[in-house]
């Protein structure tokens, strides 16, 4: 066993002695060690719950003969640090997980690991994790929210997000908004919507990192519990045949993933994880990839804030595996590809069927015949950008607009918000990059604010920055190179003519290449205020968004 190298023989007595301080006993010391990576805390309502779900997978772990070991990762919820300094720290958590659940499983060799999150940067975090120290591992999420009821409707976070526009354009009292915020998060899970959280969990199971139902099975169901004691009996199944992850998450794992992101309509930010996660397995996916996929992949759900579904209604349709069953059929999903079930895609996907097509569209049904992400390229982002094309109005597919440029998140709120926003304007948001920002801000709140105010169907918005999971209408992010390494956003003035063309994949600033050279030769870096601590070294080694915002090599 790995973790004999600290636990056997007679010069490791002081070692068995610590372990006996915390009351181990002789037999649990000699049985497997599994860490289970337990992301509980109380700012996250996605993780709220976590202990209970730990101390499920532990039953699962001692039900097969294993000694399981608890230790903690940090969170950060991205919904509460929205909108302010806090959110320039919620990408560059994903980094600190990576690293501090590898310190601890190289400090402590055990067997296998089982990993606990349920949100935002967590999960990618510890996929990442898991990938570079690839040992047996499987992962079980906390499981996602359910919806809100108000007034005979369905709602969720994104809900009163957009309410607050909707209070500042006069379509809403604050006291219905109140009346808003206390129903839309009924309890703990992640976000209900297809936002990040349940992206990269769905995104899991589909890399068969995680068991059926991993994606959806909603945090509050008994089933949950259930399966995170499946989880913890799995990773002792996974110990004992040395099945790693990097047998399981291989290039056409990969390629699986990608399809059900795109069949889904998955999150932008899955662009950013998922070359980052590959990347730490030694696998390369480059952006055109994304889009390759998509030509082939049909977007067959539309699940909040694309459409009126939650992830509760997926998981009763069928769940990923249904979602998987349906687009095998074009030839995007290797049934081959191993699962930690124990059972490839095709084993897992033979007693997956449809139970709600209005959920899970058929073929001849899909809202699209291509998928929910589109990555555009142009003179404004040569290295690329993307859109949740899912989450686009059909007449802003292709419209073209005057550029409204800010240099910062918060001067842009105050413009939408204040009403110098109108329709047909091209808002750009800038210097809000992986270095520029630092930390890539989600940008919920003025995207938000844009459809509260109604103005979804006339104005869109690009940045170097990113997007919330939950930004619907027509958000542009990622746009590589960014503004602080003197991308072509950062030569965007006020007034300049933009064309956005998604059916083309296209992103073009409608100024003569002279100009742009003449513009070029004048930039100078915006000055940025010191930056001290952890943000300081992640500017220093973040890479571009088009790379998943990795740290250099």
């Amino acid at each position: 066993m790995r973790s004999d190298i600290m636990k056997k023989g007679l010069e490791k007595a002081p070692h068995r002695s610590l372990f006996k301080a915390m009351g181990y006993t002789d037999e649990e010391i000699q049985r497997p060690l599994i860490g289970v990576v337990n992301a509980a805390n109380e700012i996250i309502p996605g993780h709220i719950h976590l202990d209970r779900i730990v101390e499920d997978v532990k039953a699962g772990i001692r039900l097969a003969g294993g000694t399981p070991v608890e230790f903690p990762a940090i969170g950060i919820c991205d919904g509460i640090a929205m909108g302010h300094l806090g959110m320039k720290y919620s990408l560059a958590s994903r980094e600190l997980i990576a690293d501090s659940t590898e310190a601890m499983v190289m400090a402590h060799p055990f067997d296998g690991l089982v990993l606990v999150p349920n949100c935002d940067k967590i999960i990618p975090g510890m996929l990442m994790a898991a990938l570079r120290l690839n040992i047996p591992s499987i992962f079980i999420s906390g499981g996602p929210m359910l919806a809100g009821r108000h007034e005979g409707r369905a709602v969720d976070l994104i809900s009163v997000f957009e309410g607050v526009g909707a209070v500042k354009a006069g379509k809403m009292t604050e006291e219905e908004l109140n009346a808003l915020e206390d129903c839309a998060c009924p309890g703990c899970g992640s976000c209900s919507g297809m936002y990040t959280a349940n992206s990269m969990n769905c995104v899991t199971e589909a890399l068969g990192l995680g068991l059926p139902g991993n994606g959806t099975i909603p945090a509050v169901f008994a089933a949950r519990r259930r399966l995170a004691k499946e989880a913890g009996i799995k990773i002792m199944e996974l110990v004992a045949k040395n099945i790693r992850p990097r047998d399981i998450a291989t290039l056409n794992a990969f390629k699986n993933a990608l399809a059900v992101d795109m069949a889904l309509g998955c999150s932008t930010n899955t662009v950013l994880h998922i070359p980052a996660i590959a990347h730490e397995a030694g696998i390369t996916l480059d952006l055109d990839l994304f889009n390759n996929i998509s030509a082939k992949t049909p977007n067959l759900c539309h699940l909040s804030p694309a459409g009126p579904h939650h992830i509760e209604e997926l998981d009763a349709a069928g769940g990923i595996q249904a979602v998987m069953k349906v687009i095998r059929e074009r030839g995007v999903i290797d049934e081959t590809a191993l699962t930690v079930s124990g059972k490839t895609v095709g084993e897992n996907l033979a007693k997956a069927r449809v139970l709600n097509e209005d959920v899970i569209r058929p073929l001849d049904r899909a809202y699209r015949q291509e998928g929910g992400i589109a990555i555009l390229r142009g003179n404004l982002a040569p290295d690329g950008a993307v859109v949740k094309q899912s989450g686009v109005l059909p007449e802003m597919m292709v419209n073209e607009g005057s550029a409204r440029v800010f240099d910062s998140e918060d001067e842009a709120i105050a413009a939408i918000l204040g009403g110098k926003i109108v329709a047909g304007d091209i808002v750009v948001i800038r210097y809000e990059g992986p270095k520029g920002g630092p930390g890539m801000r989600e940008m919920l709140s003025p995207t938000s604010a844009i459809a509260g105010m109604g103005l979804d169907s006339s104005v869109s918005l690009l940045t170097d920055g990113r997007f919330s999971g939950g930004t619907r209408g027509a958000a542009i992010g990622h746009i590589s190179p960014e503004a602080a390494e003197g991308g072509p956003i950062s030569l965007v003035k006020e007034g300049d003519r933009i064309a956005i063309n998604i059916p083309e994949r296209t992103l073009i600033l409608k100024v003569d290449e002279g100009e742009l050279n003449r513009r070029k030769q004048e930039w100078q870096p915006k000055p940025q205020p010191a930056l001290t601590g952890y943000l300081a070294r992640y500017a220093r080694l973040v890479t571009s968004a088009s790379t998943g915002a990795i740290f250099k090599d």
